[in-house]
């Protein structure tokens, strides 16, 4: 069944997309909204893979989530069954090869989302890190509602260190001067405002990252650096989680040398994040150390998780395709 939508301008047909790792509340905004594009979606739950590229078919152009490492394998199998554009879910491209699929044919591109819910987020678990939140939950879980000696901070009395000011950085640092409090910021494109990575480490109670993750950011918080941060400092992160050493960070952690972390994302998050573990082993020992820290927060990679950025990230998935299409149109 094709579609077409009467405020478009006629032209060509859009070839299908065939929308890969597809959890229902996307298949059913992929559903509502392709028909608008005039795009029939094949939709799956199934993630990309060598077993699934079949599914594609028929269609040059495929859409992907976030959460599974696409091996080069699948991105062959991929150019070989005709796709020629892949429009990733997602800001970050450190789950695909974009130069490999470049050489075998094929586009890569992600999608733009409202920063605001990393934003509000990333101001959430800077607030519950400085106050204690996961310790008073817990008590209160089970009926102790007495204070402990720990007491919480107040923002407007810290500096804040944000290592990444794009869209998602920049949202953040509006949003910290309703605080009162100073913000310091360090980007990879410098700008007068900004100041060096180890300045920033070395003045901030709090930081958190926004950075892309690459090979030149793998880590960008290592060992040295973490040892550069300000002494009972926090670390937020709803970036990515290979952009800190993991073993650095819980060692720095069971020391106390670190005051607490909020971490939205960590490394070796795949095939853990976003599937029911109670009732099977985690491998990731570094995870499982972070868990049993009192002072470390740990949410499943959800920060991004917002009806309206569910709703961007299908739209324009879609509006890419159709683009891409239009200006790469074949005979």
């Amino acid at each position: 069944m094709s579609y077409s939508d009467p405020a478009r301008t006629p032209g060509p047909p859009t070839p299908g997309i065939t929308v890969y790792g597809c959890e229902q509340d996307e298949a059913d905004l992929f559903r509502r909204l392709a028909p608008r594009l005039g795009v029939e979606p094949t939709i799956t739950e199934m993630a990309v893979s060598e077993a699934s590229v079949e599914l594609a078919t028929g269609n040059r152009c495929v859409s992907v989530d976030h959460k599974t490492r696409i091996a080069n394998s699948t991105v062959l199998a991929l150019s070989r069954a005709g796709v020629v554009y892949v429009s990733t879910r997602s800001i970050g491209y450190d789950h695909i090869d974009v130069e490999y699929a470049a050489s075998v044919g094929i586009t890569v591109q992600n999608v733009a989302y409202s920063p605001d819910g990393v934003a509000d987020y990333t101001v959430m678990l800077m607030l519950m890190a400085v106050r204690n939140a996961r310790a008073s939950i817990r008590r209160v879980d089970v009926h102790d509602y007495r204070l402990t000696g720990v007491r919480g901070k107040e923002l407007r009395d810290l500096t804040i260190g944000v290592v990444g000011t794009g869209r998602i950085g920049a949202a953040v640092v509006d949003r910290l001067r309703g605080f009162g409090c100073r913000v310091v910021t360090h980007d990879r494109f410098p700008k007068a405002d900004h100041v060096p990575l180890d300045d920033l480490l070395r003045l901030s109670d709090i930081v958190t990252l926004h950075t892309p993750l690459t090979s030149d950011t793998h880590h960008l918080l290592d060992q040295r650096r973490v040892a550069r941060m300000k002494p009972g400092a926090f670390l937020v992160n709803t970036g990515r989680g290979s952009l800190v050493d993991t073993e650095a960070l819980i060692a720095a952690l069971e020391s106390g040398r670190l005051g607490g972390a909020a971490l939205d994302v960590v490394e070796g998050e795949e095939g853990i994040f976003y599937a029911d573990r109670r009732t099977r082993p985690i491998g990731n020992k570094s995870l499982l150390r972070l868990h049993g820290l009192p002072n470390v927060l740990i949410s499943p990679h959800t920060a991004y998780y917002t009806d309206r950025t569910l709703g961007d990230m299908v739209e324009n998935s879609l509006r890419n395709c159709v683009t891409f299409e239009s200006e790469n149109q074949h005979g």
